[in-house]
């Protein structure tokens, strides 16, 4: 029976700022500026980025707090927290703090939001049968239709 070699953990590859702009559909732009806001601390290899499997944690983590409306100050913030000595404890607090907001939030605006549709679904309900009443002889054409007086 022959040992299959012992591959090297994902954690020491190094990705190009290419392979992680396929992976995650984003420019390569976008990660010069999550570096610049010391989101992302890629390694230099003279002018090529060398991201590490932090780093492309960290990506995860940032483009999924963005996608739930948190803004970049608060995912920096959560990732920080990430370096403290305390075994998580307080990025876990915050993170959670932090997510139940989120989570509210957006919970409100999915309530606004579908009242918001339910408006709207009203009022088209009612130009519709406006505009079947006057298209069916009801109430003669669109044109005909008194007008405003100016003053």
């Amino acid at each position: 029976m022959t040992k299959k070699p012992v591959e090297t953990s994902n954690r020491d590859r190094t990705y190009s700022i290419t392979e992680l702009c396929k992976e995650f559909d984003v420019t390569p732009r976008t990660l010069r500026f999550y570096e610049q806001k010391g989101l992302l601390s890629p390694a230099r290899r003279g002018w090529t980025r060398l991201f590490s499997y932090r780093d492309r944690a960290r990506l995860s983590l940032i483009l999924r707090g963005k996608r739930v409306g948190f803004s970049l100050e608060e995912i920096k913030e959560m990732l920080d927290l990430y370096n403290l000595r305390d075994g998580q404890l307080t990025q876990l607090r915050v993170a959670s703090t932090k997510m139940r907001e989120r989570l509210n939030a957006l919970q409100q605006q999915r309530i606004e939001l579908d009242q918001a549709i339910a408006d709207l679904e009203r009022t088209v309900e009612i130009v519709d049968g406006m505009l079947r009443d006057r298209t069916s002889g009801g109430g003669g054409t669109p044109s005909s239709t008194p007008r405003a007086s100016a003053g």
